[in-house]
């Protein structure tokens, strides 16, 4: 695939991180933190980047806005269909080959992408784009948890969860100032040179897997089964949504429950099973994952809803907007890294709760906002939700990577993926929902009573993990 000369030009470019990591008073293994950061902003931020460029998209390839979605939908579902795939692979083959693997593909086919003159090319570019963040998704806590030892995964995690949240959030605003100056191309451009330098630096600093004897091998079957069991879910959520054909999405429900049953019947015979539901039977593990989707259901519910009440009830503008909810992102950049420093006193399930009552408390201060409420109003309430976000995430992160064993790690990074997803993916589906069984600002009203409901379950599922022993330190 490369020759000599390509290789060895390569080489040469990776000598100075070699330089960078002795000159800089950094242990070395911390550098390869920097390359997992890099690649899961990138991955995350393109799940939301492309959103404000639909209406361009529309428009340069002649579709419908309702084709246009598939440039989302495409990305989102090849990530949730084939994430715990990866984190199989990842357990037996190594998390730093298959984080190689991904960011390689995310970078030639953000190249793909930005290269499409079809609608339909651009689709399956957006494939395979999903693809390799769906490997980098699905190991990047468990090459944390190689990089960083026990007593600092807490930091590390909350490291990871600030990126996580940011870049989930700054996505239209990035778009918007690259698509102000620039074609949408450069959207998917930008990705080529962080991801070579998180490939480069990856490559060169990112620690291999402790070696274990391999008593399996990859379970195709399984990868087949969960592939189609959350496809089938998401794309009848969607169907239902949209107010598709009833016996169409019945029929899809239908197989659902087929290969669902089937796929979990697999699983549990299976001592590695590709959905870790061996994983579940860890009380503080399956508690952890509870609470994870219930949290990004909350958030997903707000984040999405607000805009709509900010536009069409207090009449702001897009910059208003955007500069309304940023309070929300700073709060969790400033508050995710203070958590995980607070894991190595406090119980991760004690934090934890804390910060979903502060979290709900903040979605209630906005359920209730006056009917003219001053910028300030606004504000002050998004610091609190993203501040309960922030000091909510880095220990429930780290209780659920930390409470697998050390070499189920890639399969409790690959649930860690998927409660986000799933949580985000329930949110975003209950708001469509709740859009069109209530007009106006009822709809937004109802949203943010049931992030409410979803926040304070998830506190107090958290508070329950007080009662469990703390995560092993293996």
């Amino acid at each position: 695939m490369f020759s000599e000369e390509h290789i060895r030009f390569i080489f040469v470019v990776m000598k100075p991180m070699d330089l960078l990591a002795k000159i800089i008073p950094v242990p070395r293994q911390y550098w390869g933190a920097i390359a997992v950061l890099l690649a899961i902003m990138m991955s995350v931020l393109d799940g939301t980047i492309v959103n404000v460029a639909l209406p361009t998209l529309t428009q340069e390839f002649s579709i419908s806005p309702s084709s246009a979605i598939w440039i989302v939908n495409a990305y989102q579902l090849m990530i949730t269909v084939s994430l715990l795939s990866f984190a199989s692979l990842g357990d037996l083959y190594g998390y730093k080959k298959v984080f190689l693997t991904g960011m390689c593909l995310f970078v030639v086919s953000s190249l793909f992408c930005a290269l499409s003159g079809t609608f339909w090319l651009l689709v399956v570019s957006r494939v395979l784009q999903g693809i390799g963040a769906a490997a980098i998704m699905s190991v990047n806590a468990a090459l944390l948890r190689l990089i960083y030892p026990p007593k600092y995964l807490g930091r590390g995690l909350g490291f990871n969860a600030m990126v996580v949240a940011v870049s989930a959030a700054s996505g239209p605003s990035i778009a918007g100032a690259i698509l102000s100056c620039l074609s949408w191309h450069w959207l998917f451009l930008i990705n080529l040179p962080i991801g070579l330098l998180a490939w480069i630096i990856g490559y060169r600093l990112l620690p291999d897997n402790p070696s274990r004897e391999r008593r399996h091998s990859f379970d195709f079957v399984s990868a087949l089964a969960n592939a189609l069991t959350f496809g089938l879910l998401l794309y009848s959520l969607e169907g239902f949504v949209h107010d598709e054909n009833r016996y169409l999405i019945y029929l899809q429900l239908g197989l659902l429950v087929i290969v669902a049953f089937y796929f979990i019947r697999r699983q549990l015979r299976m001592e590695e099973p590709l959905l870790p539901v061996d994983l579940l039977k860890i009380p503080i593990f399956a508690l952890s994952m509870g609470t994870s989707i219930a949290s990004f259901s909350a958030q997903m519910l707000a984040m999405v809803s607000l805009p709509f009440f900010l536009q069409d009830v207090l009449a702001y503008n897009a910059a208003e907007i955007g500069l309304l909810l940023t309070p929300w992102p700073l709060a969790t950049i400033l508050t995710a890294p203070l958590a995980g420093r607070l894991l190595e006193k406090v119980h991760p399930g004690l934090l934890g709760g804390v910060g979903m009552l502060i979290f709900a408390g903040g979605l209630f201060s906005l359920y209730i906002l006056p009917e003219h409420p001053e910028k300030w109003d606004i504000m002050w309430r998004m610091i609190l939700c993203g501040m309960g976000f922030g000091l909510f995430q880095t220990p429930n992160n780290f209780t659920i990577v930390s409470s697998a064993p050390r070499h189920r790690s890639g399969a409790a990074s690959g649930m860690q993926g998927m409660a986000r997803l799933l949580g985000q993916t329930l949110g975003t589906t209950l708001v469509a929902l709740l859009f069109r069984l209530f007009v106006g600002a009822g709809g937004v009203q109802s949203c943010l009573l049931l992030s409410v409901i979803f926040a304070l379950a998830a506190g107090v599922v958290s508070s329950f993990r007080i009662s469990q022993p703390l995560p092993g330190k293996n």
